[in-house]
């Protein structure tokens, strides 16, 4: 089992920036991938962004690319998401998720089993 706990979301300005923090607990060394997805009221959760454990490789939403940036701290067993320039359309309950199985695919929420709780982020106009 991994546990998952997202921090750093809150209310922003557009154009603003926001980092957000997950740490990952438990059973991390089987983890192979780690993503984000942002969900609005009404609204399927999408992935943002992901990452392949331990290699590195990213990958971004076309809503997102060139103003978030996906990271890894493998020794510390967290991943953050550097949101910058900020929009009033990624106002969203934004969740932290990991995966123990492999692919090629990181967009589906289906691929992924361990989630957190979810975050909070509000972008004013």
């Amino acid at each position: 089992q991994v546990q998952l706990e997202e921090s750093g979301g809150g209310l922003v300005q557009a154009g603003g920036s926001l980092r957000l923090s997950c740490a990952a607990s438990g059973h991390t060394s089987s983890v192979t991938a780690m993503a984000w997805f942002r969900q609005a009221p009404g609204q399927e959760r999408e992935c943002v962004a992901a990452v392949r454990w331990n290699v590195g490789t990213t990958y971004y939403a076309d809503s997102v690319k060139g103003r978030f940036t996906i990271s890894e701290d493998n020794a510390r067993n967290r991943t953050y998401l550097q949101m910058n320039t900020l929009k009033p359309e990624d106002t969203a309950v934004y969740y932290c998720a990991a995966r123990d199985v492999w692919g090629t695919e990181y967009y589906s929420p289906l691929l992924y089993n361990y989630w957190g709780q979810g975050i909070q982020v509000t972008v004013s106009s």
